[in-house]
């Protein structure tokens, strides 16, 4: 849904869009491309709100391996989706120089293809490979397999990996994943503002206007609260972080955001215009959807007269009117349609 409406916004079709893109990699590794580098809040990769790699956890797993290579996101998203696969397991071996990322295992083809490369019989290394990637290794592997990897040497350490291993994901799931997300990627290096504003639109239910009116350093001041709260913050609130953590890098990328203006915002989506993105009316803080839609719709009719106007024809409640007076999208607007005489 987000490719499609980043297709939308910039005319740049997602299939024409180069799969090993020098910048695009980069930002797997860094953040200098995007116009900041190890910011204290963002990290050291530019890798925050990309398709496989929106979490801590899997941008940790880019801290460690250092990924340059199509090949490697492609373990990096086994690892991610896998069970016992990295923590505990690959990370493990890496980090002690056992082996490298681009032998360990990431995939569940990939342990098939490994030992048939080391000549175990191909009916044997697909059995192998099923009953790692089903969690059995402890109870199925039998003395013929290990006396089989050991004849053809495969060493210890590979041996020793199959068994901690849970689950792990197929390959060609990965490598759609990867390829969905350097498509998100390309955009977000190349055509910023049209990424965030897709972006949002998608994930517009945690996004406040009112923290990002006021600027980097009142939104940087809310996800902080947020965060040092911990676990005592509710769901919603940190799902709001994670929001926040998003317009953050928007803005330390320049990117503006225009105010809810109650002719030009629309309900949901965030507009493009002069380069900058509009607000929509459910960035107002307790304007649900069905609201948001009443209000665009009312002033399809004409201009409002007044506060008491736009609430008759909208629907909205008091309260949205005064999150509206509080944001300035409807100053001027009088209070009432009556004239007072006097």
């Amino acid at each position: 849904t987000m490719i499609r409406m980043l297709q939308d916004l910039t005319g740049v079709d997602p299939q024409k869009i180069p799969l090993d893109d020098r910048d695009t990699m980069s930002i797997f590794t860094s953040s200098e491309v995007l116009g900041f580098v190890d910011d204290p809040i963002l990290g050291p990769t530019g890798a925050v709100a990309i398709p496989e790699f929106n979490t801590k956890f899997t941008r940790g797993m880019l801290v460690d391996t250092q990924p340059h290579e199509f090949d490697i996101l492609l373990r990096l998203s086994g690892f991610s989706h896998g069970t016992d696969v990295w923590l505990g397991n690959a990370q493990e071996l890496i980090k002690a120089g056992t082996c490298t990322i681009s032998n360990v295992i990431g995939t569940r083809d990939s342990i098939m293809t490994y030992l048939m490369h080391k000549g175990l019989p191909p009916k044997m290394a697909f059995k192998i490979m099923e009953i790692v990637r089903k969690g059995n290794a402890t109870k199925l592997l039998n003395e013929e397999h290990f006396a089989a990897m050991k004849e053809h040497g495969v060493p210890q350490w590979y041996v020793d990996s199959c068994m901690k291993i849970k689950y792990m994901f197929p390959k060609a799931h990965a490598a759609a994943y990867i390829i969905a997300a350097l498509r998100v990627a390309w955009y977000k290096v190349h055509r910023p503002a049209e990424y965030y504003a897709a972006y949002f639109t998608g994930r517009g239910e945690d996004f406040d206007a009112e923290p990002v009116t006021g600027g980097k350093a009142t939104v940087k001041r809310l996800m902080d609260d947020i965060r040092m709260r911990g676990k005592e913050a509710s769901a919603k609130e940190q799902s709001q972080a994670e929001t926040l953590h998003v317009i953050y890098e928007a803005m330390q990328r320049g990117i503006e955001f225009l105010p809810v203006d109650l002719y030009k915002s629309h309900s949901y989506k965030f507009l493009m215009e002069d380069g900058k993105i509009r607000l929509p009316f459910s960035a107002v803080k307790g304007l649900g959807g069905a609201a948001a839609q009443g209000l665009m719709d009312a002033r399809e009719e004409g201009p409002f007269i007044s506060c008491d106007d736009l609430q008759a024809r909208s629907g909205i409640t008091k309260a949205v009117v005064q999150s509206l007076r509080d944001l300035g999208a409807i100053d001027g607007l009088p209070e009432t349609s009556q004239m007072t005489f006097f």
